[in-house]
């Protein structure tokens, strides 16, 4: 029963470390536009993650339910997935790079769940369909797809957009460009932190239920006192109060800031100004909400990285530095198989201690 804790408690600590590890999403154009003074953006940035994380959980159910065999999950196969995504993300921080906590947890998932059948690789759900709503299910739909579609969809979104408003407001001056589309960003990164926190908090309540069905089925919960009672779940949903919590421990830790990704995105890859900053933030809130409607847990940080891009491309080729971009494209690439082989070796090592 006390392991059980210790997952809740280190999910809770991911959707921390999610939040304020991935707040740049919704914060860092509006920042550095200085539409925003950096505390005013944080505000914003937690009540958008807040009302994005209670409005569904079509991306938990897919992380609970649809991406891996239940027979591989247990107390110690969730928690190694989120002490390997817990570690990628503190490190991708410390050196500033907007690396995907989405990614990081599914990579952890699966290496876990591999390390609990002796890599038997038919554990993993690549491609099924769904029995009661006949959509397809698995990682090939909802997590390889996605992982490389998504990104350009932001980038290509952004692009074109940002064309079409230079074609449209040509004639205005800067001043007038800077006045218009700083008060529009406020709707923009709005609804950028509302489209993070509908996709991004979701996973960890889907890990949660997850751990606690898979607790419930292996008795683990069994003698609770009945104040507790509310934990036993037999069959995996998505309680209220999971999804109330998550909502709340995303918001704190966007509320703490994540500074070094900000100036990763909002500074250091390209210079933005209001306009290019309401291109990139609607154009990857409207990728972001569409996957969410559709239960696809993609990566906010390649979306709105990928848009920051499209919208730098209009001015020219130099404009953004692509040094910094095969930085971050690089921490992409290794994040599932560096967390699922992190979580492979924690499993190991964790099944000797309980």
């Amino acid at each position: 029963m006390l392991l059980v804790f210790v997952v809740l408690a280190a999910a809770l600590l991911f959707e921390f470390i999610n939040g304020f590890h991935d707040s740049a999403n919704a914060i860092a154009t509006v920042v550095s536009t200085k539409v925003l003074a950096p505390r005013q953006a944080i505000l914003l940035a937690v009540a958008g993650n807040l009302l994005g994380a209670l409005s569904g959980t079509a991306v938990a159910a897919t992380i609970g339910n649809g991406l891996v065999d239940a027979r591989a999950i247990s107390t110690l196969t969730v928690l190694a997935a989120l002490l390997a995504a817990i570690a990628w993300g503190l490190f991708t921080w410390w050196l500033g790079l907007p690396s995907s906590s989405s990614h990081a947890l599914i990579g952890g998932l699966c290496g876990a769940a591999l390390a609990a059948v002796d890599l038997d690789w038919s554990v993993l759900r690549w491609d099924v369909v769904d029995p009661v709503t006949h959509h397809a299910q698995g990682l090939w739909p909802k997590v390889i797809v996605p992982m490389i579609t998504s990104p350009l969809l932001g980038f290509v979104c952004a692009l074109l957009l940002m064309y079409l408003i230079l074609l449209l407001f040509h004639g205005i001056t800067p001043r007038t460009s800077k006045v218009w589309f700083g008060r529009l960003q406020l709707v923009s990164a709005s609804f950028m932190a509302f489209s993070h926190g509908s996709n991004d908090a979701q996973k960890t309540m889907g890990i949660i239920a997850l751990c606690l069905f898979s607790a419930t089925g292996a008795g683990l919960l069994a003698h609770l006192p009945p104040w507790l009672a509310f934990l036993q779940t037999p069959v995996f949903h998505i309680a209220p109060w999971v999804i109330v919590l998550c909502a709340l421990m995303m918001a704190l830790g966007t509320a703490f800031g994540g500074w070094r990704i900000i100036r990763t995105l909002g500074h250091r890859m390209v210079r933005l100004q209001p306009v290019n900053g309401f291109a990139a933030e609607t154009s990857a809130a409207a990728v972001i909400h569409m996957a969410s409607h559709y239960g696809i847990p993609v990566s906010t940080t390649h979306v709105i990285s990928t848009a920051i891009m499209g919208v730098g491309t209009t001015k020219s080729l130099s404009a953004v530095k692509w040094g910094i971009v095969n930085r971050i494209i690089w921490a992409w690439v290794l994040t599932l198989p560096v967390t699922a082989t992190l979580a492979f070796l924690l499993h190991f090592v964790l099944k000797r201690f309980v």
